[in-house]
This record gives structure tokens, sequence and C-alpha cells, in this order.
């Protein structure tokens, strides 16, 4: 990864994690937590693909692993997002740029069902059977509400920070440059809009109302004589 995204990346995994520790985890909501976190390694995956999703998510989760009040195994919630991040990076578009929102907030969804079911699996691997007692079915059900109406709010902003930021201003002929900014998608539902494809369109009307003026020119120029 290149230096500016892993910048980008520690920067927003630190915010989401004391976010989530310090306000998330005392709201005391029913059943699960809304998962920022996860949140977090979605919207960068889906930029920098697959493997940036898979590098992203492990560290994020190792992170999350090793910060207070942890008390499971490290390295669990590791494995799961990163799973999780290379799962949302395969779906990132060949062109950057996403014509619906339907299939992130699909993503958002199975990434919360996803990463609850891989998180008791791996616990009941080791001896923890917590998820068992607190209700499976309902931490399923929470987690993937929670997630889904926080994902607006946070998806959006990670992706266009990360399509941001791998832009450089002096290199327009670059591939940052040349595709669209991929959270537009989500904002705009698919309205369609190419403001990139619009350029030729407008030197092309430039050049016929020159060449109009110029007719008219050699018109007026004639009945002159």
């Amino acid at each position: 990864m290149r230096v500016n995204r892993i910048l980008l990346s520690s920067a927003l995994v630190v915010v989401a994690l004391v976010i989530q520790v310090s306000v998330l985890a005392r709201l005391h909501l029913p059943g699960a937590v809304p998962d920022l976190l996860l949140l977090t390694v979605l919207g960068l995956a889906m930029v920098y693909g697959h493997v940036g999703g898979a590098l992203v998510g492990f560290g994020a989760g190792l992170l999350a692993d090793l910060a207070p009040p942890a008390d499971h195994a490290a390295g669990r919630y590791a494995l799961v997002l990163c799973v999780i991040g290379y799962g949302a990076g395969l779906i990132k578009p060949e062109n950057g740029r996403l014509k619906s929102a339907t299939g992130p907030m699909a993503v958002v969804v199975a990434a919360a069902v996803g990463s609850t079911l891989l998180y008791a699996g791996v616990g009941a691997l080791v001896g923890d059977t917590a998820a068992r007692h607190v209700g499976l079915t309902g931490l399923l059900f929470s987690a993937a509400l929670y997630d889904l109406l926080l994902a607006p709010f946070v998806v959006p902003g990670i992706m266009w920070l990360a399509r941001r930021s791998d832009n450089d201003p002096l290199a327009e002929t670059g591939p940052a440059a040349k595709a669209g900014n991929i959270s537009s998608g989500w904002l705009s539902s698919g309205t369609g809009l190419r403001i990139g494809s619009q350029r030729g369109g407008l030197g092309a009307l430039k050049a016929k109302a020159r060449t109009r003026s110029t007719r008219v020119g050699r018109i007026k120029g004639v009945k002159r004589l």
C-alpha cells in the first residue's frame, strides 16, 4: 500500500475504534453494538480493492483485539475483518464508480451478518460460547439493523476521503483522475452524471460556435461588397 493510503487508513481506524469503545459501546442498545470499525473497513475496501481491504481489515481487527477492554483472544477479530475486507474489496468497480446504492447497502448487511457468524464460529473453536447464551439470532438481526442505519452516514464519507487521498492534482491523466468518484454512486443513486466525459462535448460545442461565427463574418463581408 502507498504511504498516503497507510496514513489515511490508520487515522480513520484509530478514530473509529475510539468512537466505538468510548461512545457506541456505552449506549447499551439491545443486542449487538453498532460496528463503526467494520463500516470503516468496508468503505476503505470498496476503494482500495480486495488486497488493500484485507490489509486494512487485519490491521483494524488486530488493533481492536489489543485495545482495552478486549475480552477475547488476540487475532480473533483480526481474522474476521481480514476476511470481510477481502470480500468487500472484490465488489470494487473497474471504473471506480458505483452506479447504485443497492450494492453497497447489501454489502453492509452481508458484512454485519457474516462478521457476527464468523466471530461466533471462531469463538466456538477456541471454547468461547458467549454467543449461545446471548442469542445468536438476536445478535444477527440487531447487528445488521444498526450497521445498516449507520452506514449512509459513515461509508460514503470514508470512500470520498479514500478517493480524494489517491487523486494527484498534478497528474490529471493518471488512473485516479480518470476514475470517477466511487462514492458518487451511493450519494447520487445512479443519476448517470459524468462530468469527466462532458469535456469533449464542451470542446466540440466551442468549435462549432467558432465555425458559425466565422461563416457569419464571411457572409457579412460578401454582402458589404
